[in-house]
């Protein structure tokens, strides 16, 4: 049996296309079951559905910053569409210590640096500024230590003297995409060994 995935965005979704193509291989041990977002506008949701793949919005505003109210419905959500994988692909609101509990072993997060280099935001920078000569994502297990999970996949490219944020972060976009793919595969398929990769 294939494992169900279910995609939170909250943007546009690039990481979460590159993840819909890649199980859309009926060969792939898992298959998507629904992508939700916690913003109505977010331009991923018309994405997955062109993908055919449900597409739902939780809008976090609605409940007024009550935070488990709405992991609530978000959790309820996932429940209802028998998700057993959850993948963050640019879900930009900090989860519960509950919320990450309940789905321990089970929630996947596409992290900008090569961890445990550079947690948290601006890592792009951050890489320049430090005079790194490498920079990369990392694709790990989501635990209640931000981006400190079990890491189960890196990619690395070289950061060019004319490098500034927004062209390191373009050029590793792509890797990105290859990597979360391959990471989601391995791991339906129960096999958490590494992924490595080069650009």
């Amino acid at each position: 049996m294939r494992k169900r995935v279910a995609i939170l965005i909250s943007g546009s979704g690039s990481n979460m296309v590159s993840l819909l193509r890649d199980m859309s291989d009926r060969q792939h041990p898992a298959l998507p079951c629904v992508v939700v977002s916690n913003r109505p506008d977010a331009g991923g949701l018309a994405k997955a559905t062109e993908l055919g793949v449900e597409a739902l919005a939780i809008d976090h505003r609605i409940f007024k910053g009550d935070r488990a109210a709405f992991e609530t419905q978000l959790t309820r959500t996932l429940e209802e569409h028998g998700t057993e994988i959850v993948c963050l692909a640019g879900f930009m609101r900090v989860l519960t210590p509950g919320f990450i509990e309940r789905w321990a072993g089970r929630m996947l997060n596409i992290h900008p640096s090569i961890l445990p280099l550079f947690p948290g935001l601006h890592t792009h920078a951050r890489a320049i500024d430090a005079g790194m000569a490498i920079h990369g994502c990392t694709v790990h297990e989501v635990t209640t230590d931000l981006d400190a999970g079990p890491i189960l996949g890196q990619a690395a490219i070289p950061i060019e003297p004319e490098d500034t944020p927004d062209s390191l972060a373009a050029r590793l976009l792509p890797m990105e995409h290859k990597l979360y793919p391959a990471v989601l595969r391995r791991f339906a398929a129960g096999d958490r060994r590494k992924v490595s990769l080069l650009g």
